[in-house]
């Protein structure tokens, strides 16, 4: 597989609506992650209401991502023949209605139906939305309009967290759901004017997309696609799982209020997002001439104080300044990675296969990563009585592991 190229002088590609496209594009990002962590914040209050157990509690979410990877490919390959932003319009209507359905579930199916019906929506957006941003902007400004596309990753995080708090607190968590889940339409409706660009306009003439079984075996032998997900697997593995349980954690063995917990996550992955995701992109993009790999060296060199600190914060601090402080700092090195591993999917692949290129990316680190901490956390937890710091203790060791593959794909990446 070779990395897709800049296009000669002479041809004049089209930029036009590029601005409006990155707006659009990046508030369905923020509006993504306020609907997928809203959950996570109010888990305590639709576990006492519907009766389950920490492992149910997490299952939602585990539904969602299963529908959500095993649909990924398949948009990515219907987006090779539709209109692509009528597929992520659609998909944006189908979360939408999907997380506000979740506010009448009256049982643990209904609850999980729903959240797994996110997952279709998602997918759609998901993967395509990279492949349009790849095609209104060259090969060397990829990075930065990542690194603005993906800071709303982070934030959206936090005001789910935040939001979800609140309202769960106040109007309870069916009032969270109802809340975060109808603007979604507005976005649905903006994405069908938005305009289209043509195809792979910025790189070298490629094949057409080829049949899955040869993407498949093409992908297979692509080392920069390869260490650059099987990292991302490991460091999503750690991230799920800190995600759906730290607010949990904080209210169980630290003595916050939900609406605290929920708070200083938010406040945290606000400031760590924003500083960790610009950081890591412009960091990124000054090592270049400097470091070989600068994206990989980067991501990797993160990880370690990402660990370290994300182990303070959970078993050597108390108070919960210090608490917050730590896992603020954690949170700046673990987003680190976020536009430089984004810039690496789709500038190791030709045009023809960036969709399907994120579809088995988002496929593979949610089937390897953040289907399977939330559950594994709390399966954990109810194996040992309730402990839940025990069970967190697999974050910081995969946020580690994350770091040495993307390290040792650093040292043999040409």
């Amino acid at each position: 597989m070779r990395e897709a190229r800049a296009v000669s002088g002479d041809k004049k590609p089209s930029v036009e609506g590029a601005l409006f496209a990155v707006v659009v594009l990046t508030a369905m990002n923020l509006l993504n992650y306020i609907d997928r962590w809203v959950p996570s914040a109010v888990k305590d209050l639709f576990k006492a209401d519907l009766h389950l157990t920490d492992t149910q509690t997490s299952l939602p979410l585990s539904a969602f991502i299963v529908v959500y990877m095993v649909a990924s490919p398949i948009f990515g390959s219907l987006a090779d023949k539709a209109p692509r932003k009528v597929l992520i319009a659609a998909g944006v209507a189908v979360w939408s209605l999907a997380t506000a359905a979740a506010a009448f579930a009256d049982s643990f199916v209904t609850l999980l139906v729903a959240r797994a019906a996110v997952g279709i929506g998602e997918a759609a957006y998901a993967t395509i939305a990279p492949a349009i941003l790849a095609d209104y902007f060259p090969p060397e400004k990829r990075n930065r309009i990542f690194t603005i596309f993906y800071i709303a990753t982070p934030v959206g995080s936090a005001i789910g967290f935040v939001l979800g708090g609140v309202l769960g607190e106040h109007w309870g968590w069916r009032a969270a759901f109802l809340a975060v889940g109808l603007p979604g339409l507005l976005v649905a409706l903006l994405a069908l004017v938005m305009r289209d660009p043509p195809r792979g306009q910025f790189d070298a003439e490629s094949a057409p997309p080829p049949p899955w079984s040869l993407a498949l075996r093409q992908l297979a032998r692509n080392s920069q696609y390869l260490y650059t997900v099987l990292g991302y697997v490991a460091v999503t593995f750690a991230t799920g799982g800190i995600a759906d349980w730290f607010a949990t954690y904080l209210s169980r063995h630290r003595g916050f209020e939900l609406a605290q917990a929920a708070g200083a996550i938010g406040q945290a992955a606000v400031i760590g997002g924003i500083v960790g995701t610009a950081l890591g992109g412009v960091l990124a993009d000054r090592l270049k001439g400097r470091v070989r790999q600068p994206y990989l060296f980067v991501s990797a060199v993160a990880m370690l104080p990402a660990a370290g600190l994300a182990v303070i914060a959970l078993y050597v601090v108390t108070e919960p300044f210090a608490i917050m402080a730590c896992i603020t700092a954690a949170q700046v090195f673990l987003w680190m990675y976020n536009a430089p591993v984004n810039a690496l999917i789709v500038n190791a692949v030709d045009a023809g296969m960036r969709a399907r290129a994120f579809g088995l990316s988002i496929l593979a680190i949610h089937l390897l990563g953040d289907v399977l901490s939330p559950p594994l956390i709390g399966a954990i937890s109810d194996a040992t009585d309730g402990n839940l710091p025990l069970a967190l203790a697999l974050v910081p060791v995969f946020i580690l592991l994350g770091g040495v593959i993307w390290a040792v794909g650093w040292r043999r990446v040409d």
